[in-house]
């Protein structure tokens, strides 16, 4: 589980909440037509642009890579790719079938191998489910960008609506406050949600993105040269490209 994401945005609400609390009551930052302009109104526009399964999805995929743990790193993938080839070399294909594999793309690959089935079909199949995990990634990220956008835009129509009231009781004193609470805290909801969850979220997921297309086509070249039975060294020699020029020497000294 990535610690890292609950604290931040966690630790983003403790600190409004308490500058809050000394500053005055809570009770005051409370307003159900702010909220109903902000959640719902961002909600509502996201369901125009969007099916509700995309966006189902797309809370399903948020969650889980924003909770998610350390993912493999392209170093640990070569030196198991690399002994995966080892294997087999000294036992064939058929030597893969009790092996651990740690990450679930190359331990699919490895069973491909291991089946016994060709390389076109190998790797049509390893590409198109990168292909969709990627999809699925990139429509997550819209959603999230959707609704990062939508919330503060709502602040601003709260804000406005807020400001209309408030003109239009110029005359009465006991109005004037609470379309002001409107009209300033639609703002802040709207910042709040856009600055700490929304938007976030869309930079998890374009992490995310760039970290699995490069691992997963990493896996790909990597089991296309176990299945030609490449020797581990060859292997490692075609797949050290994939890490950064200043990782490379680092990984071939440890090597």
């Amino acid at each position: 589980m990535d610690i890292a994401t609950l604290i931040g945005i966690i630790g983003a609400f403790v600190i409004v909440i308490t500058a809050v609390f000394i500053g005055g009551s809570f009770a005051q930052f409370i307003d159900l037509p702010a909220v109903l302009i902000v959640f719902g109104g961002a909600s509502a526009a996201t369901l125009v642009r969007f099916q509700l399964s995309d966006i189902t999805t797309a809370f399903k995929t948020g969650s889980r890579v924003a909770l998610a743990g350390k993912s493999t790193t392209p170093r640990d993938l070569i030196a198991e790719i690399a002994h995966l080839g080892e294997i087999v070399r000294k036992t064939g294909p058929l030597g893969l079938e009790n092996v651990d594999v740690s990450d679930p793309v190359l331990a699919k690959g490895v069973q491909y191998i291991a089946d016994g089935y060709e390389q076109a079909f190998i790797r049509e199949s390893m590409e198109r489910e990168r292909d969709l995990q990627l999809s699925r990634l990139s429509e997550g990220r819209r959603v999230f960008k959707a609704l990062g956008d939508s919330a503060p835009a709502f602040g601003m129509i709260g804000t406005l609506i807020g400001l209309v009231q408030m003109l239009a009781n110029m005359d009465d004193p006991a109005a004037i406050g609470p379309s002001m609470a409107v009209a300033l805290l639609t703002t802040l909801y709207g910042a709040l949600l856009a600055n700490v969850v929304f938007l976030p979220l869309v930079d998890k997921l374009d992490a995310k993105f760039d970290a699995d297309e490069l691992n997963q086509t990493l896996i790909i070249d990597g089991v296309m040269q176990i299945r030609e039975s490449k020797s581990p060294a060859l292997i490692k020699e075609m797949l050290v490209a994939y890490l950064p020029e200043n990782h490379r020497s680092e990984f071939e000294d440890a090597a």
